[in-house]
C-alpha cells in the first residue's frame, strides 16, 4: 500500500508539473498587438465601436486557446484599450491562434506587435528673448492664457511650485478631461494649472510578467514628466536653483497655459499600446498641444503609432511636438520623419555651470561643475596622476587629483578617483557630451579644457608644493558662442520620409533647469542622497516642451491657424545666427557650421514666430498626396489616416513644406552629367495686407539655385501665391551634404521668411 500511495502522489505531482509547464508555454505565446479596424465595416448590431472591438476579441479567444490564471494581472490576456481618436482599433494580448482569428474577422485592416518606447527652466525665456520685448510673444499671447498642453510622459509631481495655480485663469469650459484617482494621488491635487491627470499601464502590465507597479497613479516618481511639463507651462517660481546653480525665477514657455498629464511611462519603460491610449485620451479631452518626449525606433509611417496618432491630432487641429531623439551626430540617426508633426532637435544656451580652481600662484581656471556640496576645498595639495589608473592613485587621500581623459574612460576615471578617497578631482577633457558627466562625481570635481589643463600642469610641474582651492556653485550668463547644436541630438534625413527635411527646428535642451519629483534623489554625495525641487538634465526631451510651449503661445494669438501654419511660423523665423553674429556651430561636428540636417531651420525665436509674414500651410489631403507619391498602398494609407475615403488619383512628392531637401546620388557614366530638381511651394500672406516680397538665394557650391518668380506681390491678407524653386547640380555630388537657403524679404523690411535648402548624396537604403 505504501508503494501505491507513493506512486499516486508522484503521478499527481507530475500532472501538476505538466499543467504548470503547459500554462507557462501558453502564457509565453501571448503577445500584445495593436489592431487597426475599418469603422465602416462595423455591424449594425453593435451600438459602439468599443463593444464591437470587445466582441471581436472575445470571439477570437473563443476560437483560440483561452488562458485563465488568477495569479496573473487582469490584463494578462484579452482586450486592453479601445482607440477612438488617435487610431481606429484596439490593443489586446493574444495568442498566435487568436491573432489569426482576428485577422480573419470582418473589418480587420492590420496588426502590429506592441513595442518598447524610450525616453528620449530659469534662463531659457531670457535666452529666447521672451521677456525682453514689451510687445513680444508673452505679452501678445498673455503668456499662453486659455491654452491646454497635454504632456505624455512619466507623470507629474503635483506638489511642485511650478504647478500651483496662483494667478491662473479659470479652466476653459471646453475641457473634458479629469483627474483620475490612484496611489498617493486624488482629484484634489488638480487645480487651475494642473487640470488633468490620467495614467495608462495595461500595455506594460500585459507585456511584463510579474511586474509590480508601486505608484499606480499619475504621480511621477522618475522626474522626467515633471521636468518636461514645467518647461512647457510651469508657473513662476522664485529663487529656483539646483543647489545654487542656475538660480533665478523659473517659469515655463507658456506660464499661463494649463497642463494635463498623461502618464504612460513606468520605471523608464513603456509600450506603444499605453502611449497610443494616452494620446487618444488627450485628443478626446480637448488639449490644444501635445508634447511627446519619447522615441520608438525606426518604423515606416504606417507601422509607427506616433505617426498614426499625430495624423489624427493634426486633423483635429491639435499641434503635435516631439523630440528628435538622442542618437547623436551620425546622418540619418533621426527616426521621427513624420511630416505632419514638429520634430525638435536640442541646442545649448549661453549659460555655464561652473567650479573654479584657484592655483597658489594666483591663476584661476574656470571649469564645468554641478557639484552640489556646500563646502569648498581650501589650499589642498594638487597632484597629477596621468589617466588615473588604479596603480597611479596611491597616496592621494586629502589631495586634489588631476586626470587626463585620453583613453575614452572618463566615467571610469571619475569612479577611480572617488574610490581612492581623494579630496577632489580635476578632469582634463574635450568631450562633446560632457554635460552627461557633470552629475557623476559624488565628491568635489570640475571639468576643464585641454588648454586650461595645460596651464594647470605647467604649474604642477614647476612648483615644489603645488596647491589649489576649489569653489563651486558658480553660474555664468552670456557665454559664447551660443546656441550650439547638441552633440547628442539626432540628425536627419529620416528614413521614414526622406523627402521632408528633418529636424524642423531646435530648442534649448542642454543643462535645462526645471521642476523635479521628490520621490527620488537627484544626486548623492559619498553615498548620501540629496533631494531637490529642481534638477538640471539634458536631451531632446527638454527641447520638445520648449517648442510645445511656443506652439501654445502662437495658437493663443492665432487660434484659427492650422498645425502646419504654426510649424511654418516657427521654422521660417528661426535663428541661424548665434550670439557672435556667426552661423550656428555644431558640437557634434567639431564645431563646424551646423547643417539643416542637424538644426533644421535653426533655433526657435518666439517673438518673430508670432508674426512671420508668410506661412506654408498644409492639410490632410496634402499629406495623403505625399503618401501616395511614396507608394503607400490604399490599405497602408487607411491605417495612417483611419479612413478609406482617400485615393491616389493625384500623388505629389512635393509637400508644401518650409524647407527643401534634394538628393544627388544617382550613378552616371558621365562625370559631368547634371540634373535639375524642381519644387513648388505656396505661401499665404498673414502679414500686411498689401506687401511685396523679393527672393534672395544663399548659394550652394557646385549648384545653381533659382526661383521663379523672384517677386511675390500680395494685394490682401490671406492671399496665396505660388513659386517654383529649381536646383541644378551633378547627378552624383562630391560632398556628402551642402546647404544654402531661400529667403523672402518684404520691401518694407518688416519680414524675413527663410527656408533652408539641403543637397545631399546620402542614400537612405538600410
Amino acid at each position: 500500500m505504501g508503494s501505491m500511495r507513493t506512486y499516486s502522489s508522484s503521478s499527481a505531482l507530475l500532472s501538476c508539473l505538466i499543467a504548470i509547464l503547459q500554462l507557462n508555454f501558453m502564457l509565453a505565446q501571448l503577445e500584445t498587438h495593436i489592431i487597426h479596424m475599418d469603422l465602416s465595416a462595423m455591424p449594425k448590431a453593435f451600438s459602439s465601436h468599443h463593444s464591437w472591438y470587445a466582441a471581436t476579441v472575445s470571439n477570437s479567444i473563443g476560437r483560440g486557446e483561452q488562458v485563465s490564471d488568477t495569479s496573473t494581472s487582469s490584463t494578462s490576456s484579452g482586450h486592453l484599450y479601445s482607440y477612438s481618436h488617435a487610431a481606429n482599433g484596439f490593443s489586446a494580448r493574444l495568442s498566435p491562434d487568436e491573432l489569426k482569428a482576428i485577422q480573419n474577422s470582418p473589418g480587420f485592416v492590420s496588426s502590429f506587435r506592441d513595442v518598447h518606447v524610450t525616453i528620449d527652466t530659469t534662463h531659457t525665456p531670457e535666452f529666447l528673448h521672451l521677456n525682453s520685448i514689451p510687445q513680444g510673444a508673452w505679452a501678445k499671447s498673455n503668456y499662453g492664457e486659455g491654452m491646454i498642453i497635454g504632456v505624455v510622459d512619466t507623470g507629474i509631481w503635483p506638489e511642485s511650485d511650478s504647478f500651483k495655480d496662483d494667478g491662473m485663469p479659470p479652466i476653459p469650459s471646453r475641457w473634458k478631461g479629469k483627474c483620475v484617482k490612484g496611489t498617493s494621488f486624488d482629484s484634489s491635487m488638480c487645480n487651475r494649472k494642473l487640470i488633468g491627470a490620467r495614467y495608462f499601464n495595461k500595455g506594460i502590465l500585459s507585456n511584463t510578467l510579474n511586474l509590480t507597479i508601486s505608484m499606480n497613479s499619475a504621480r511621477d516618481i522618475e522626474g522626467h514628466g515633471t521636468h518636461t511639463s514645467s518647461i512647457a507651462a510651469g508657473n513662476y517660481v522664485r529663487n529656483a536653483s539646483y543647489f545654487g546653480y542656475g538660480e533665478g525665477t523659473a517659469r515655463g514657455m507658456a506660464p499661463q497655459a494649463h497642463v494635463a498629464i498623461y502618464k504612460a511611462i513606468w520605471d523608464n519603460d513603456a509600450f506603444t499600446s499605453d502611449v497610443l491610449a494616452a494620446i487618444d485620451q488627450a485628443i478626446e479631452d480637448g488639449v490644444d498641444v501635445i508634447s511627446l518626449s519619447l522615441g520608438l525606433g525606426r518604423f515606416t509611417l504606417d507601422e509607427d503609432p506616433i505617426a498614426i496618432a499625430s495624423f489624427a491630432a493634426m486633423e483635429k487641429g491639435v499641434f503635435f511636438a516631439t523630440s528628435a531623439g538622442n542618437k547623436g551626430a551620425s546622418y540619418g540617426s533621426l527616426d521621427k520623419g513624420i511630416p505632419w508633426l514638429l520634430a525638435v532637435g536640442a541646442s545649448s544656451m549661453d549659460r555655464e555651470l561652473n567650479g573654479i580652481a584657484t592655483l597658489d600662484n594666483g591663476d584661476q581656471v574656470i571649469g564645468l561643475s554641478m557639484y552640489p556640496g556646500s563646502s569648498s576645498l581650501e589650499q589642498l595639495p594638487l597632484v597629477f596622476r596621468n589617466q588615473c589608473y588604479f596603480h597611479e592613485l596611491h597616496n592621494v587621500r586629502d589631495k586634489i587629483v588631476i586626470c587626463k581623459d585620453i583613453d575614452t574612460v572618463l566615467d571610469v576615471q571619475i569612479d577611480r578617483v572617488g574610490n581612492a578617497s581623494a579630496a577632489g578631482g580635476i578632469f582634463i577633457t574635450n568631450r562633446t557630451y560632457l554635460e552627461l558627466y557633470l552629475q557623476l562625481p559624488s565628491y568635489p570635481a570640475i571639468f576643464v579644457t585641454p588648454k586650461d589643463g595645460e596651464l594647470m600642469l605647467n604649474y604642477v610641474n614647476s612648483s615644489s608644493n603645488p596647491r589649489a582651492t576649489l569653489e563651486f556653485k558658480k553660474t555664468r550668463i552670456g557665454t559664447k558662442p551660443a546656441p550650439l547644436v547638441a552633440a547628442y541630438s539626432s540628425r536627419g534625413p529620416s528614413h521614414s520620409c526622406a523627402s521632408v527635411l528633418k529636424p524642423d527646428v531646435m530648442a534649448p535642451g542642454t543643462l535645462i533647469l526645471a521642476s523635479w519629483t521628490q520621490a527620488i534623489p537627484v544626486v548623492s554625495i559619498k553615498s548620501r542622497p540629496l533631494f531637490s525641487k529642481f534638477n538640471i538634465i539634458s536631451g531632446t526631451s527638454m527641447a520638445c516642451p520648449h517648442a510645445a510651449g511656443l506652439a501654445a503661445l502662437l495658437k493663443s494669438v492665432h487660434p484659427n491657424w492650422s498645425p502646419a501654419a504654426i510649424r511654418s511660423a516657427m521654422m521660417t523665423t528661426a535663428d541661424y545666427i548665434d550670439n557672435t553674429n556667426n552661423p550656428i556651430k555644431d558640437r557634434g561636428s567639431r564645431y563646424n557650421v551646423a547643417t539643416p540636417l542637424a538644426m533644421g531651420s535653426g533655433q526657435i525665436n518666439p517673438n518673430k514666430a508670432l508674426d512671420p509674414g508668410l506661412v506654408y500651410d498644409a492639410n490632410a489631403e496634402d499629406y495623403v498626396k505625399l503618401l501616395c507619391a511614396m507608394r503607400f498602398t490604399k490599405k497602408q494609407i487607411q491605417i495612417i489616416t483611419r479612413s478609406s475615403i482617400w485615393n491616389c488619383s493625384n500623388p505629389s512628392g512635393d509637400l508644401n513644406y518650409p524647407s527643401f531637401i534634394a538628393y544627388f546620388n544617382a550613378n552616371h557614366s558621365s562625370p559631368n552629367a547634371r540634373v535639375v530638381q524642381e519644387f513648388q511651394r505656396t505661401v499665404t500672406n498673414v502679414g500686411n495686407a498689401r506687401s511685396t516680397y523679393k527672393a534672395t538665394i544663399t548659394p550652394i557650391d557646385g549648384f545653381q539655385v533659382t526661383v521663379v518668380p523672384e517677386t511675390l506681390a500680395f494685394k490682401e491678407k490671406y492671399q496665396k501665391l505660388s513659386y517654383k524653386l529649381f536646383i541644378e547640380g551633378p547627378r552624383m555630388m562630391k560632398l556628402v551634404v551642402a546647404h544654402g537657403s531661400l529667403t523672402w524679404k518684404d520691401v518694407g523690411g518688416n519680414y524675413v521668411v527663410r527656408s533652408p535648402i539641403v543637397a545631399t548624396r546620402l542614400s537612405l537604403v538600410d
